[in-house]
């Protein structure tokens, strides 16, 4: 048996949950199909996923399709969730974007194909709800080759009975000349061969090649086959299943390989265990084996794994073991976290495919819970999504949250109550800024001299770098002119002070380089025992570095910046004019419209901090026509008054406050 790991990929509300409930159903692994509106489906097994009718977690089910074994996995359409949807990307052998029939290609739909078509996902297309009223054919095909790919290919010429129950695909007969010139056309594009061969003969290609031709272009994600249906009434269900099994690539990889797999989920169990979902591409895992995994050969942890489970037939199973292309729950891997590397560590990609939230807000429990309570529950909820980033505030006594939107929001707030017995309340949501490097600044501050009090020499100089390279740590002192532990501590707290720059922001786009060091080697009195407060320690070091550290960043300076949004709008053309201050106030920045006939496309920059206002605003401008698409893109300085953000450390810009709380403690830390 070959597997094939399926995930079901659509803008909310396409039919998603559907189609897998159909696929379900049609492979006879449940005998009624669930519905969304209903709560009784498979894969929606949260509470809150029920009561909405909204996915919301990713979910597997297996079913068997003759020789293949497809693990189905369904995903959130709604975009709050695209965290969600990111780690399963990194595990699928191919996929399927749904797209309704009425609706046609929307927001979410472009995202995703371009993100599919960027790391090359093989992906058949889906067009659902041929049997609601309002469904087109014709159209909706040209939005897919104008908004998401030029090299779709319609695998059927109509749909007989649009929009009524009886809609029906119709399927090309063998042979049929519109289906050949079609895939001659999009195949001979791709392939200098079979354009040589169509050229040399002067003739049509055969349908057996053009077929063979079509399964190895979609399988490198070259060309997408579309097939319209209804997962209601199970028209074209038939075709999309043979499409699956004909076009799409089973997994690969070695049983007795080296063992290499990536975890895209974490759970807790009934008794709150630690479950990993782990993708394995090579290897198998046992019961009983001791399993490295971490984010690379320096950050690589062990651990034994005391269970399996593996998705068959509609549910997961126990099991002795886990090969390639199969999708395992292992148990017994405590400190496992989401996008660790199993076996092979250094194949964990800490690559984001989805840009990171770009929003947060502090929460609040209400009394009688405690925060310890809350940042618990939270610390719980972030092991299942690691984008929501926890930030404690010792000094307010407050945690927050980041988050994708408002609906991100109700989610949290729903799951605190209903799985841990907390109200919560969210404050106002604010925009997360980052800082970077106006310029170049040094400070250095020496042991046992001016108003240092630590027994601890440091320097340190702050440079630009390029955008998009994070944070780089460099030395110009000789590695071995202080214990590697005193080395580790200012790196470490270098890393740790970067978290919160002159305005509070994360630094980033930086290099630090450490151009002094000195220190004090382990002393006693004459005669006595081995005395600290005559000896640095690793404490020393980790109380001075964010005092220099935040001096040479002042004398470089820093400048905020702000999280763009690239924007689409489509509206009708005769109310761009009132639309255009709105966005000036908004601090957007259009490009030239594009006017084609009563419709007017905009495209441009916008602040992430006014896309809600304008999401709000939108419809009565444009008379509930106008649409709105849009993606983060970058981050750009800020203009006019710069945000602050509260400071949730000792705060070493004000050194007679940082040193108050800072007093070294003799014995409190050693080498």
């Amino acid at each position: 048996m070959h597997t094939l790991n399926l995930g079901i990929l659509a803008h909310v509300d396409a039919g998603k949950t559907s189609l897998t409930e159909r696929l379900l159903h049609t492979a006879g692994v449940i005998d009624e199909i669930g519905r969304v509106d209903d709560g009784n489906t498979q894969t929606d097994s949260l509470a809150l996923e029920r009561q909405r009718g909204i996915t919301i977690k990713s979910a597997v089910v297996s079913f068997a399709l003759d020789d293949v074994t497809v693990n189905l996995i369904d995903t959130p359409g709604h975009p709050d969730f695209i965290a969600e949807v990111e780690r399963v990307l990194s595990v699928l052998d191919g996929a399927v974007l749904v797209i309704s029939a009425v609706e046609g290609v929307q927001a979410q739909t472009r995202v995703l194909m371009r993100t599919l078509r960027r790391l090359c996902i093989p992906t058949l297309v889906f067009v659902n709800k041929t049997d609601r009223a309002g469904a087109r054919y014709a159209q909706v095909l040209r939005d897919i080759a104008e908004k998401l790919t030029p090299h779709a290919v319609a695998m059927g010429p109509a749909v007989t009975g649009l929009g009524t129950r009886d809609a029906r695909s119709v399927p090309y007969a063998d042979g049929d000349p519109r289906l050949t010139g079609r895939l001659t056309d999009l195949l001979t594009e791709h392939d200098d061969a079979l354009l040589a061969a169509y050229v040399e003969n002067g003739e049509e290609l055969a349908p057996a090649r053009l077929r063979a031709e079509l399964a190895a272009q979609t399988r490198r994600a070259l060309v997408h086959p579309v097939y319209f249906g209804s997962a209601v009434t199970g028209a074209g269900i038939a075709a999309l299943t043979g499409g699956i099994k004909e076009l799409l690539p089973a997994a690969g990889g070695e049983a007795d390989g080296p063992v290499s797999g990536t975890v895209f989920k974490v759970e807790r169990g009934r008794a709150g265990e630690k479950l990993a979902w782990v993708r394995m591409f090579s290897g198998t895992v046992r019961t009983r084996d001791r399993l490295a995994f971490g984010q690379g050969p320096d950050a690589a942890s062990e651990g034994k794994v005391t269970g399996i489970r593996v998705f068959a037939d509609g549910t997961d199973i126990d099991a002795a073991s886990a090969g390639p292309g199969r999708i395992a729950k292992l148990r017994g891997l405590g400190d496992i976290r989401i996008g660790d590397a199993v076996g092979d560590t250094c194949a964990a990609s800490g690559a984001h495919h989805f840009a990171p939230p770009t929003l947060e807000s502090v929460v609040v429990p209400a009394p009688p819970a405690s925060r310890g309570e809350l940042h618990f529950a939270l610390a719980q909820l972030a092991e299942q999504d690691p984008l929501i980033n926890l930030r404690q505030d010792d000094v307010r006594k407050e945690v927050s949250v980041s988050l994708y939107g408002e609906v991100q929001k109700e989610v949290i707030q729903a799951t605190l109550a209903d799985e841990f017995g907390i109200d919560a309340a969210f404050r106002g949501t604010t925009t997360i800024c980052l800082e970077k490097p106006s310029g170049t600044g040094a400070a250095c501050e020496i042991i046992d001299k001016d108003d240092n009090p630590f027994l601890a020499t440091v320097g340190l100089r702050v440079d630009p770098a390029p955008p998009g390279s994070g944070v780089a740590y460099r030395l110009e002192v000789e590695l071995g002119s202080m214990p590697y532990s005193l080395m580790r501590a200012v790196e470490e707290t270098v890393v740790e002070t970067l978290g919160q720059g002159l305005y509070g922001w994360r630094v980033t786009d930086c290099t630090v380089t450490m151009t002094h060091s000195g220190y004090w080697p382990r002393q006693s009195h004459s005669h006595a025992v081995f005395d600290k407060s005559m000896s640095s320690t690793a404490g020393d070091f980790r109380n001075l570095t964010p005092l220099v550290l935040m001096d040479a960043l002042r004398e470089a300076g820093t400048t905020v910046y702000e999280p763009m949004h690239r924007f689409r709008l489509e509206l009708p053309a005769d109310t761009l004019g009132p639309l255009l201050p709105v966005l000036a106030h908004l601090r957007a920045a259009p490009g030239a419209p594009s006017v084609q006939g009563a419709l007017c496309v905009l495209e441009g920059g916008i602040p992430a901090a006014s896309v809600h206002e304008l999401q709000q605003e939108l419809p009565a401008l444009t008379r509930g026509e106008g649409v709105l698409e849009y993606a983060f893109d970058s981050h750009r300085p800020v203009v006019g008054g710069v945000p602050e953000r509260s400071r949730t450390d000792r705060n070493p810009l004000n050194r007679k406050e940082y040193l108050l709380h800072a007093v070294r403690r003799v014995g409190a830390q050693g080498d």
